[in-house]
């Protein structure tokens, strides 16, 4: 679905997988796919300026709207000219429906402030009612709801609510809760039309680890004239990792011919991006890179797909190395401090070493795309898969 400001075109595809690359226009600029999305949970990249962040190859970033709702208000934002202004980022914006906390608070977050044994969310076929993790207010979030803060937030792409489901999970609730996501989207799609603005409303897939529940539920968001589609409720490190993947097995044949971009939420270590992009995914985001980077996490290819492709610079065997964190790089960091130094930062819980790190890391999955774009568009995206992952 394309108009005057939102379209998705597909620039070159990998002869041998499904594998694609594409530019998302949008009315703050384009995204070049496949694009690794980072979280500004609180409408920050935590530690970094804007200018930072773009400088580090990053087109787009997700921010949080349940967040966002209770801290510091939609209003507030919405006064502030909508996140762009609030936070003087001039480029595309995500954010998500505010579902992913009824998964998150309900089943494995922090309770009620004043009742420990009570859940902080209700979840009923109308809507969630959210207790503030702050100050224990119940704010009541439904379809309607959604749209209408992510309206107000101002983002150019943004999620249709949805109930993300959790691991294990008897198939008559995701049934229910798959048919209580499709419910809540017709009504988002009803709502968005309704306030005729210029952002593009994703549809999430859902269904759970159950095949039938994800084919009806992907064929259920391609027959709606939704711009883009997510797949959701994967990101779980309860869900055995042959499920998550085969998720995509199930709902990307039905999905990929509609051309229009795909979203995998919450997926982010290496290997599992190039799984994803083999597969055909377009975008996906992940806090991997960020949160790790302010435990000390350092990324690099040369520490490999056993390590994880990271090594934690606190450790005292980099207390009096000179060489730079990842030598192959180019980024501020690398190009200007030592491992030595940053484990130093870090040894003392000095913000810049928060910041530093996290700029690396952020350079390093942007590179790491710019580098898959490219091979893509060489025909070598199976070469660059190996040498990466050694498979």
């Amino acid at each position: 679905m394309a108009s005057n400001y939102f379209s998705f075109k597909i620039l070159s595809r990998d002869k041998k997988t499904k594998a694609k690359t594409g530019v998302i226009n949008t009315p703050h600029g384009k995204i070049n796919t496949p694009a690794f999305v980072p979280v500004g949970t609180a409408a920050t990249i935590k530690s970094l300026t804007p200018e930072e962040i773009k400088n580090c190859g990053i087109e787009v970033f997700i921010v949080n709207t349940y967040h966002m709702i209770f801290r510091p208000g939609v209003e507030t934002v919405k006064k502030g000219d909508g996140l762009h202004g609030f936070m003087n980022w001039k480029f595309p914006l995500m954010t998500d429906s505010g579902g992913f906390q009824a998964f998150s608070l309900g089943e494995y977050g922090p309770r009620n402030v004043s009742d420990k044994s009570e859940n902080m969310v209700k979840i009923t076929d109308q809507g969630i009612e959210f207790k503030s993790a702050w100050d224990g207010k119940k704010i009541f979030f439904g379809p309607h709801e959604s749209i209408l803060a992510q309206h107000k937030l101002g983002a150019d792409l943004i999620m249709a609510f949805d109930e993300c489901t959790f691991y294990p999970i008897k198939k008559s609730y995701a049934k229910r809760a798959m048919q209580r996501t499709h419910d809540w989207a017709k009504t988002c799609l009803q709502v968005k039309k309704q306030l005729n603005n210029k952002q593009t409303l994703y549809g999430i897939i859902q269904g759970s680890v159950f095949e039938d529940l994800r084919r009806n539920s992907a064929n259920f968001f391609a027959g709606k004239p939704f711009e883009g589609f997510a797949v959701g409720s994967v990101a779980n490190s309860r869900e055995p990792r042959k499920k998550v993947f085969q998720v995509l097995d199930w709902t990307l044949p039905i999905l990929l011919p509609v051309n229009k971009p795909i979203h995998f939420l919450g997926i982010g270590e290496v290997e599992d991006i190039f799984i994803a992009i083999e597969k055909g995914i377009d975008s996906f985001d992940c806090v991997i890179p960020t949160r790790l980077a302010r435990m000390g996490w350092i990324f690099t290819k040369s520490a490999g797909l056993k390590n994880k492709f990271r090594f934690d610079i606190t450790k005292s065997r980099y207390h009096s190395l000179k060489s730079p964190p990842d030598r192959s790089c180019r980024c501020y960091t690398c190009t200007n401090f030592t491992k030595s130094y940053l484990n130093h930062l870090f040894r003392c819980r000095e913000l810049l070493g928060y910041r530093l790190a996290t700029i690396h890391n952020l350079y390093f999955y942007a590179n790491l795309m710019s580098q898959i774009r490219t091979a893509i568009e060489n025909g070598e995206f199976l070469k660059l898969k190996q040498e990466w992952l050694k498979v």
